[in-house]
């Protein structure tokens, strides 16, 4: 007797598994079980599992019979002329939806000629066994899974124009592309999601060549005539939010051009670009610190009776300023009210974002890379055309990755420049590499790609011949002028007093052990003794009882608390981290005594 589970609870026995399976499949196939039931048979654990859980994942499948599957080409033309739908297939039960228990149990064909008596069901179509993005890399059956897979995470973060209203939204972090296109290169994904409405990348001129080792590794080459042509070009738009906030005490905020003697007021350079009533101007150029809105408010804390002054000098600056290492110009400015009823300011900052050395850029295939230089246009390597690549990609990220999707989509996109159409390059049923051939042959090219190139800079040609063609390329999110940061001195934080942490605060750049190993290594002790210096503080330490003395700094003098006036005290250097360990000790009474030796 085999045991019967029904969502994991056990519900009976049964003596014939096989016919009791059939049963079930055919009754649900019939419409007298629920199409959400799914069922398996495990014959190592000899039990059966029926499933009706919520929250599994199931996919659909065509139906196959004695080797032939229920789905017929009469099926297709009602479906193409509406006259059936889907759920009127599911409910014939010519495609049915499994889990992944019940796939267990199945098998499964990827085409309609490989079916055999045994086989129990057929996909639908081989592409779908991956998903929406995976399936927007074109020829995707020539490159490793991995670099699908990478494909796939950077379309996600291609630049494009992901919806129509950006003008009015105020979206945290946004950036738009100038001049998106379609790909010539596409698969059935980009229809079906309707990429046309909002495209996320270029259709460039690449050619794949070495140029002077300035794409060595994952660097590109990009052609300084197509950037000021408008190639890539993109802005970023960043809002900022202000509003006048209520207090305990029936106090407010205030938003206005602050008083020249309120605490912590500004230079006046900052408050340029307010009007009267303390909001910025549109279409103002502003910079890091420069005030966006300007705002007053009351003291933080009402516990002293004689900081409560109702007067200026009580009251603090606490206005909406530009992010360090943040520019641009003011694009709008909204006024309104929160849902509270207080005055809210929103204004929204855009820059102009031109490719420069260190943006990101990737083709669809996961070969991802960074400029590594601006060509003038004239240096360019040409063709006996005259074409100019827009991009000059290494030949050395090709063979290790085996990225063969990425060389025929190339080809593919030659061909379809030149014959003005799209190429289908939709896996496992793309227009193949040996029609493209013969077409690039018909067209009056090297059926291989290749061509002739003349060295721009000495006007020589080329000893090799260069695989070049046109290609659809992104300009990822990940931009070098969002993650510049350096800094010498600057902010530290109140209670270690080490520098700050993060480059949105100015923070320092740590320099952690293995780094510390280097500098050690190359015996390069002083510069290891600077950069261990962000914390650096003198105290005066007693040399008899080894604890921290007193000294006042205007009389020059010095004191032990313990040893009195006489006491031998000496200025001993260290980190301010440590100087607040010995604090700690002393509260929980344990005496750090500090032994003095002589420097030598």
């Amino acid at each position: 007797m085999v045991n019967v589970f029904l969502n994991g609870r056990y519900i009976g026995e049964h003596k014939d598994p096989a016919s009791f399976i059939e049963k079930i499949k055919e009754m649900r196939r019939n419409g007298n079980l629920p199409t959400e039931l799914n069922v398996a048979y495990y014959k190592e654990e000899d039990s059966i599992y029926i499933l009706t859980d919520k929250g599994r994942a199931r996919r659909p499948l065509i139906v196959v019979k004695d080797g032939k599957p229920l789905l017929t080409k009469e099926h297709i033309e009602k479906l193409k002329k509406n006259e059936i739908s889907w759920d009127d297939l599911v409910k014939q039960g010519v495609i049915e939806y499994l889990d992944a228990e019940e796939e267990e149990n199945a098998y499964i064909a990827l085409d309609e000629k490989d079916l055999t008596p045994e086989h129990t069901h057929l996909e639908i179509s081989p592409t779908i066994i991956m998903g929406p993005q995976a399936n927007m890399v074109p020829y995707a059956q020539h490159s490793l899974s991995y670099r699908i897979t990478l494909g796939a995470k950077m379309t996600k973060q291609a630049l494009g124009l992901y919806t129509a209203n950006v003008p009015i939204r105020a979206d945290t972090d946004v950036s738009i592309i100038h001049y998106p296109q379609i790909p010539i290169v596409k698969t059935q994904m980009y229809d079906l999601l309707k990429v046309e409405d909002h495209p996320i990348g270029q259709n460039v001129v690449v050619a794949i060549m070495p140029f002077d080792g300035y794409n060595i590794q994952d660097a590109i080459v990009i052609n300084k005539g197509s950037i000021e042509r408008g190639l890539f070009r993109a802005t970023t738009y960043r809002p900022y939010k202000c509003e006048e906030l209520r207090y305990p005490g029936g106090q407010t905020d205030i938003i206005k051009i602050p008083d020249k003697d309120i605490k912590g007021y500004r230079t006046e350079h900052a408050y340029r670009y307010l009007e009267e009533d303390g909001i910025i101007v549109p279409e103002a150029e502003v910079g890091p610190g420069d005030v966006l809105v300007g705002k007053v408010s009351p003291p933080r804390f009402l516990a002293s009776l004689e900081e409560f002054r109702v007067g200026t000098e009580a009251q603090r600056e606490t206005s909406t300023t530009l992010q360090h290492a943040e520019q641009g110009i003011v694009e709008s400015v909204l006024i309104s009210e929160s849902e509270e009823g207080n005055k809210f300011v929103k204004v929204k900052v855009r820059d102009e974002r031109i490719p420069e050395l260190g943006d990101k850029f990737a083709s669809r295939h996961g070969q991802k890379g960074v400029v590594g230089l601006i060509v003038p246009e004239e240096d360019m390597p040409f063709t006996a055309d005259g074409i100019i690549p827009d991009i000059i990609f290494s030949p050395h990220s090709i063979p290790t990755r085996m990225t063969v999707s990425h060389l025929i989509e190339v080809l593919g996109g030659k061909v379809g420049a030149l014959y003005g159409k799209y190429v289908d390059a939709t896996a496992f049923q793309s227009m193949s590499e040996f029609e493209l051939r013969k077409m690039l042959k018909e067209a009056g090219f090297r059926e291989d790609g290749s061509e002739i190139m003349y060295d721009g800079r000495t006007g020589e040609e080329i000893k090799a011949r260069i695989f070049i063609g046109s290609q659809y390329y992104y300009r990822l999110k990940h931009m070098v002028a969002n993650k510049i940061h350096a800094r010498s001195r600057g902010p530290v934080q109140l209670l270690t007093r080490q520098p700050t942490e993060g480059r949105a605060k100015e923070g320092g750049l740590r320099l952690g052990e293995m780094e510390k190993d280097c500098l050690v290594g190359h015996g390069a002790s002083l510069l290891l003794k600077e950069r261990f210096d962000s914390d650096k503080t003198v105290l005066p330490v007693c040399k008899k009882c080894g604890l921290v003395a007193i000294y006042n700094k205007y009389k020059n003098k010095t004191m032990c608390p313990v040893c009195g006036e006489n006491a031998p005290v000496t200025f001993v250097e260290m980190s301010y981290a440590f100087k607040l360990l010995l604090d700690e000790l002393k509260s929980m009474g344990i005496y750090p005594k500090l032994k003095i030796k002589p420097k030598y």
